[in-house]
């Protein structure tokens, strides 16, 4: 796996679904999120998510940076 410099989650209102962007150097990666998670989810559920979505594709990123963006 690569290990990826952080990742990104935020709610995608137009697809009504959390979208994942990875960042591995200056490439930023966007993925949906596989998991069908509410748009009220927690900050553990969503960090889960990313982390998961993101090592779906490949990549490792660490819990502690994965940023939450709320809008």
């Amino acid at each position: 796996m690569i290990l990826a410099g952080d990742a990104d989650i935020g709610w995608d209102g137009k697809k009504k679904n959390w979208i994942v962007s990875i960042h591995v150097g200056e490439q930023v990666i966007k993925r949906p999120s596989d998991q069908p998670v509410s748009q009220n989810a927690d900050d553990d559920t969503l960090r889960a998510a990313a982390i998961q979505t993101a090592r779906d594709d490949g990549y490792e990123v660490r819990p502690e940076s994965v940023n939450i963006v709320r809008l």
